[in-house]
């Protein structure tokens, strides 16, 4: 199961986090309130492609999208994408909305926006399951960049 896969993760990473359960939910705003956390701290991750079998993932404050020029501009390339829901699926072994680089299928490098802050909700690997933690410790497990590479919504 793939939240058990993203449980054993943390577990194996030494960081400490607590689970929430919730149903489906239709907003950030819902999302935030079902954790106990601001949207700003509902962390989106996203898969991103600069190659063929050469991804990262992009951790995103709830708050924020991706700014594609700041992020190319860091990685030093001039195309990126985000794959498709089944080649998002296949490269970490995660449904779209449920990745996390915890228990991920490829260990692909993390880039972490500095707004990544404070105690943070992150995806569990299961729709409806999220691990609450504090942002630098999750950083530092997951060895993470940080960088200015988000936008306001």
């Amino acid at each position: 199961m793939s939240e058990d896969r993203a449980i054993t993760a943390l577990d194996a990473a030494g960081i400490a986090y607590t689970v929430t359960r919730h149903g489906p939910v239709g907003s950030l705003d819902e999302a935030a309130r079902a954790r106990g956390v601001e949207p700003r701290s509902i962390i989106k991750t996203l898969v991103v492609r600069r190659a063929d079998d050469d991804f990262l993932f992009v951790l995103v404050p709830g708050d924020r999208q991706i700014s594609w020029p700041k992020l190319r501009a860091l990685l030093g390339v001039s195309r990126l994408s985000m794959p498709d829901k089944d080649i998002a699926r296949q490269v970490t072994g995660y449904e779209r909305g449920t990745i996390t680089p915890f228990g991920s299928t490829s260990a692909w490098p993390v880039i972490a926006d500095e707004g990544v802050t404070g105690t943070v909700s992150i995806g569990a690997g299961a729709h409806g399951v999220a691990a609450t933690v504090d942002a630098d410790a999750m950083i530092d497990a997951l060895g993470a960049q940080i960088a200015a590479v988000t936008e306001p919504l």
